[in-house]
């Protein structure tokens, strides 16, 4: 320890270069000290939600189990996946609520894993149907909607003036082959 000290014999100081060096000791010191304080002064119930939160969160998370569950029962194929129910039901929210390009973005995860992209046509489609019947005023009316219409995409509401949905037409019969010509004699 003793080294430092000759290096101040050899190399005096200045007031300017000393003060510059205390300034920046103290301020690391301090800045620190604020860091530690921080990271020691915790609320001892911070990790501890209130019960009537949890148990909102517990009921939350129950119904969403069971609107999986009954996608998966309702649905055969892909779209009854959880993973496509859940991605197709946030790109039909965010399209309704014209956030296209969140929708987009959403989409290509959608079809990453694989899902029907149909389906997601066919509920916002059945989504659009139901428009009137949907008050932002009341909270889910939305989520409930795109639910009931991911579940069953033909469904139609009650005195509708939109026609039913058209169904595909079959594919149309193979022609009739005509009789190939001969090709022309070359001169």
């Amino acid at each position: 320890m003793g080294h430092h000290f000759a290096l101040l014999k050899i190399m005096p100081l200045r007031g300017a270069t000393m003060s510059a060096l205390l300034l920046a000791a103290s301020l690391g010191v301090a800045h620190l000290s604020a860091a530690n304080a921080q990271t020691n002064e915790k609320p001892q119930d911070q990790n501890k939600a209130p019960p009537a939160a949890t148990a909102q969160d517990n009921r939350d998370a129950q119904k969403r189990t069971d609107e999986f569950a009954e996608a998966a029962k309702a649905i055969n194929g892909p779209a009854g996946n959880p993973e496509c129910v859940w991605l197709g039901r946030r790109v039909v929210n965010l399209m309704w609520r014209d956030d296209l390009d969140t929708a987009f973005r959403h989409l290509d995860l959608y079809d990453r894993f694989g899902c029907p992209g149909g389906h997601v046509q066919a509920t916002f489609r059945c989504l659009v149907r139901f428009g009137a019947t949907i008050d932002n005023k009341i909270p889910d009316t939305l989520n409930t909607r795109i639910q009931a219409c991911w579940i069953n995409p033909s469904a139609q509401p009650q005195n509708s003036n939109f026609p039913p949905p058209a169904q595909p037409a079959p594919p149309a019969p193979p022609a009739a082959a005509a009789p190939a010509k001969p090709p022309a004699p070359a001169k």
